[in-house]
């Protein structure tokens, strides 16, 4: 039977006896139905799972123990950060998620000129934390101990400017001077793609990503919209560089 996997934005480790979240608490009792007895498995992002047993179960409450802690080894080798335009609602959340899925160690949203969705203050740390709750139910159903941070929103030269050092950088472009067969080696810094949002990249946005050392990747001759773009080129380059 397949165990259920929850994230916990808690300190976790062999002998712990904590309440849960009322989310995850919820979740489990009234969604899983569990009950005294039976077992689940915790995660924070530090690469353990965590197997606990539910000791107490309450209308609205539940208690686990944890009894034991297993190293996961199941991250990419190919540490790639995703630099997206934001889109709009259900397109960003499905994004978040599949790259997830697809392996992404990192997310950077940004405000570009074409972005149709603007984020600042209050409402963008609403919609960060929203995001960072995506991505972490993506790991708990696809098997992930390790949850990819989600940043702040912020402007496209600014978020180029702390990207990692040493990084291979690529924006999909059908006449661009790389194909998977010909990548050059990918540094320290991982790979970072560079996808814009529905409006796609302004010349401005591509200028600044050009001074910040973005390269044309050639991935077919069609448009893909953004939705599909990050995940069709995160899912050649784990095939080509990574562990599919």
């Amino acid at each position: 039977m397949r165990i259920t996997r929850c994230p916990v934005s808690l300190p976790l480790y062999v002998g712990l006896s904590l309440d849960l979240p009322d989310d995850i608490a919820n979740h489990l009792v009234r969604v899983m139905r569990l009950g005294v007895g039976e077992h689940c498995v915790l995660f924070n992002g530090d690469g353990h799972d965590y197997s606990a047993e539910l000791v107490d179960v309450g209308k609205r409450n539940a208690r686990v123990q944890i009894n034991a802690a297993q190293a996961l080894d199941n991250e990419s080798p190919l540490r790639i950060t995703l630099l997206q335009g934001i889109a709009r609602g259900e397109k960003m959340d499905l994004i978040l998620q599949k790259s997830t899925e697809l392996g992404a160690a990192a997310i950077v949203p940004v405000n570009s000129e074409r972005s149709e969705v603007r984020l600042e203050g209050e409402r963008a740390a609403k919609r960060v934390a929203h995001w960072n709750s995506v991505v972490a139910s993506a790991c708990g159903q696809s098997g992930r101990a390790v949850i990819p941070p989600v940043a702040a929103p912020a402007g496209l030269a600014q978020a180029c400017a702390a990207l990692p050092a040493d990084s291979l950088r690529l924006c999909l472009d059908p006449r661009g001077q790389w194909t998977l067969a010909t990548l050059p080696a990918v540094g320290s810094g991982g790979v970072v793609v560079a996808i814009g949002p529905e409006g796609g990249w302004s010349p401005r946005d591509l200028d600044i990503l050009g001074q910040a050392g973005f390269a044309g990747l050639q991935l077919g001759p069609r448009v893909l919209r953004t939705e599909t773009a990050g995940l069709a080129t995160l899912a050649a380059l784990q095939t080509r560089l990574g562990d599919f």
